[in-house]
């Protein structure tokens, strides 16, 4: 997983070539400034042991050390905040590809996948483990070089000044090597363990907000209140957790560097009493030390960066590796200038091993309307999203104008084929974007003429702002008539061949109803119109309709013959259409057109 991303990071040939010649020039500069401050000790040592020793020179050159200081302190610091200005930039730019590959693959990913995953786990995903990734470029890699360039030269230096003092000061360096692998694994661990908490703390507040009229309406606002505390303390334990893991090492592996510190001061101090070895020679060492603490202190930090960005990545990457399950075939080909004949032959499906539709077979042309009804469960919305690919049948085969809907491309066939729900969700834009969401482009007049065909255009006119009204989140300002309203000139505005209402004026009154089926006469005189509802009143006119029940077509056929069987279709209207003529309720005009006549 480092690797991997890693090689994101690499894709910026320039930034990091550039990142890894400014760690290496940090490194160098921070490495000099000992071997500086211990040969300005004994310079400065010279005038003491020495009176009569001609001061100027050595005057001249502690000038010229101090000077060189003070040079590399800034060179060291320019170089410093260059590689960290980089590699930062490197890992906003890596997180910007991430995010974008991520939203992509989100918009790619069959129904199916989204029909068993939480919205509050795939926001986790999208924003906290993208962040885990961004910061490992500048926090953990480069940061890596540095360490190791600053260990490596260091103890290289010390060894050949006395081999010794530099063994005594690199003992520390396996004790925090341990220490480091054991915590980056339980971090690891605990990291994995609090996103997915994150995650299911996400869910519960978004499914507060999308629900909070129900919260509401319901006073249970308490009840959500010690939901989203339980979460939240689950969340703040493994926080807890995490920094005390972080926090034990850390404090560890610097008891450790200062513990063989007083033992190189001690150790050095006798070398010194013993003439072994100048002060300068154990200021340098001192000097070195005090330079590796830093990179002993960041060893936390750096540890901590890799633990999260292989959790964060390895969370993130299970996304962005799956295969849609639905999916364009290789060579497949635009459903060019469609007519909008579709055929169901044999069509089996099942969600996972609960089968749904068994044996399905009817055909629906241009010009020609299929009803389909049934009770609650009985397959019907799966037609529905059978027809666009949402998913795939587990056996049989669906076509429009002869080619099965596997063997030509997702875009064509979401454009040919509009599927108006009795779901409609709307964005939080204006009456205009949603209703041509389809068609961004779309000419102002043409969306016009959509919501007046679905009986809608009169009630936007009215309002201050007309069509530039912000219809709120998720249409809140809307009604759900409205709304479903909306939707059907959503798809009308799209043209599409074959149009397929799912239940789609459930929320809207019969009146209405039947002024939207009369204005929709024109648009859909030439194409495939297929009317699923729960509502006899709404397909009563189709020229076949379809009874469902458990998955299969139980009957079949006009409204006249389905109540001449004398079947389940009888009996559905009885219950329905029969006791309000009876009791003498008048009828609205759907019943009162030719279609209702009939019956």
């Amino acid at each position: 997983m480092v690797w991997r991303i890693a090689k994101l990071a690499a894709r910026q040939r320039l930034r990091l070539t550039f990142a890894f010649a400014a760690v290496i020039a940090a490194s160098i500069f921070q490495l000099w400034i000992p071997q500086l401050l211990g040969d300005s000790v004994d310079r400065a040592l010279s005038l003491l042991t020495d009176p009569q020793a001609d001061t100027g020179p050595v005057r001249t050159r502690l000038i010229a050390s101090a000077a060189l200081l003070v040079m590399a302190g800034g060179l060291r610091g320019g170089f410093a905040m260059l590689y960290t200005y980089l590699g930062e930039s490197m890992g906003q730019r890596v997180a910007y590809r991430l995010r974008m590959a991520y939203y992509e693959q989100l918009q790619r990913l069959s129904f199916s996948y989204h029909d068993r995953s939480h919205a509050g786990d795939i926001l986790s995903r999208g924003i906290l483990d993208i962040e885990g990734v961004r910061m490992f470029v500048n926090t953990a890699m480069l940061r890596t070089v540095f360490l190791a360039i600053l260990i490596g030269a260091g103890a290289y230096l010390m060894i050949s000044t006395d081999w010794r003092l530099g063994l005594i000061s690199l003992s520390f360096v396996p004790i925090v090597a341990w220490r480091a692998s054991v915590s980056r694994l339980k971090l690891r661990r605990t990291w994995l363990e609090r996103q997915r908490k994150m995650g299911e703390l996400t869910t519960v507040m978004e499914e507060n907000l999308g629900g909070m009229r129900v919260v509401r309406a319901f006073a249970a606002e308490d009840y959500e209140m010690s939901k989203f505390d339980k979460k939240s303390n689950e969340a703040l334990a493994l926080s807890n957790e995490t920094i005390g893991i972080w926090v034990r090492n850390s404090t560890f592996m610097t008891f450790a560097f200062l513990s063989v510190w007083a033992v190189i001061v001690w150790v050095g101090g006798l070398n010194v009493i013993d003439g072994e070895m100048t002060v300068g020679e154990l200021v340098k060492f001192l000097a070195y030390m005090g330079m590796l603490q830093m990179p002993v202190r960041q060893l936390g930090m750096m540890v901590n960066g890799y633990a999260r960005a292989t959790t964060s990545g390895t969370r993130l990457f299970e996304i962005l590796d799956l295969v849609p399950e639905i999916r364009d075939k290789p060579g497949a080909k635009d459903l060019e200038a469609p007519e909008g004949a579709v055929r169901f032959s044999n069509v089996h499906f099942s969600y996972g091993d609960e089968p749904v539709l068994r044996g399905v077979s009817f055909e629906a042309r241009p010009g020609h309307t299929i009803g389909i009804v049934g009770p609650p469960g009985s397959g019907k919305s799966t037609i529905a999203h059978l027809i666009p690919r949402f998913y795939d049948c587990t056996s049989g085969s669906i076509s429009i104008d002869g080619h099965d809907v596997r063997d030509v491309t997702l875009d064509s066939l979401r454009h040919a084929v509009g599927v108006v729900e009795q779901d409609t969700f709307m964005f939080s834009t204006t009456v205009y974007e949603n209703a041509a969401y389809g068609e961004p482009y779309s000419r102002r007049a043409d969306v016009e003429h959509a919501t007046d065909m679905a009986q809608l255009h009169r009630y936007v006119d009215s309002l201050p702002l007309g069509y530039d009204t912000l219809v709120g989140e998720r249409g809140v300002t809307l009604s759900g008539g409205q709304r479903q309203r909306l939707s059907i000139a959503r798809s009308i505005v799209l043209r599409p061949s074959v149009i397929v209402f799912d239940d789609s004026t459930a929320a809207i009154d019969a009146a209405t109803e039947q002024r939207i089926r009369a204005a929709l006469a024109d648009v859909t005189k030439d194409r495939t119109v297929i009317i699923i509802s729960h509502r006899l009143s709404s397909l009563m006119h189709a020229d076949e309709i379809l009874f469902i029940e458990d998955g299969r077509v139980a009957e079949r056929g006009s409204h006249e013959d389905l109540i001449a069987q004398g079947g389940k279709y009888l009996a559905l209207y009885e219950l329905q259409i029969r006791p309000a003529m009876d009791l003498g309720v008048e009828r609205g005009p759907l019943l009162d057109s030719g279609e209702g006549a009939r019956s």
